[in-house]
């Protein structure tokens, strides 16, 4: 072969430079959780409000101020391609980016101008604020609303079952059949 002008075809599947469709992106940080070289880097900015949708419906409540992707720091494992929720971020099938400034292996994914990222900052600084004031000025008998997600009910976990005196559990299908002596 005589590279670069003439390669062979790149298998589909395999680790190469990583790229995030910020569009799918819902900014859940499971990828720079997981990345073991910390080269994912992301700053969310909260919505009070859903203000819009993944291409699977999945709803968007977070901005991406920054989502910087070093590839001078990956080691190709592909642990953040695989708890991705949403599967936005993959691996394509570009593996020749070489260059002489190492800082061209910085890619930026974030989309959000300066000015676009103070106005979210400060809406949900304001969100803060009135959520704060209505907590505030509720009488302190009065009950908290109940937490709902999704417009369902929040799970909670069931009852233990109570112990005796004896500390044994009690039986709560009824009395045990007498045992036969042998």
């Amino acid at each position: 072969m005589q590279f670069p002008h003439e390669s062979i075809p790149v298998p589909d599947h395999g680790r190469y430079k990583l790229h995030n469709e910020m569009a799918d992106c819902i900014v859940c940080d499971k990828c720079a959780k997981v990345c073991p070289v910390n080269c994912i880097d992301i700053v969310p900015i909260r919505s009070p409000e859903v203000f819009g949708e993944t291409s699977d419906g999945t709803p968007l409540r977070i901005y991406a101020e920054t989502f910087d992707i070093d590839m001078s720091k990956c080691m190709f494992c592909g642990l953040c391609t695989t708890v991705c929720p949403t599967e936005c971020l993959t691996m394509t099938p570009e593996f020749d980016y070489s260059t002489y400034d190492i800082r061209d292996h910085l890619f930026p994914f974030g989309n959000m101008t300066d000015e676009l990222v103070v106005e979210k900052k400060a809406e949900w600084e304001m969100h803060q604020a009135q959520k704060l004031a209505s907590a505030a000025s509720r009488p302190e008998g009065a009950k908290k609303p109940k937490p709902v997600m999704g417009g369902k009910p929040v799970f909670k976990p069931g009852v233990l079952p109570k112990k005796n005196k004896n500390g044994s559990e009690k039986n709560l299908k009824g009395p045990e059949p007498p045992k036969a002596d042998d």
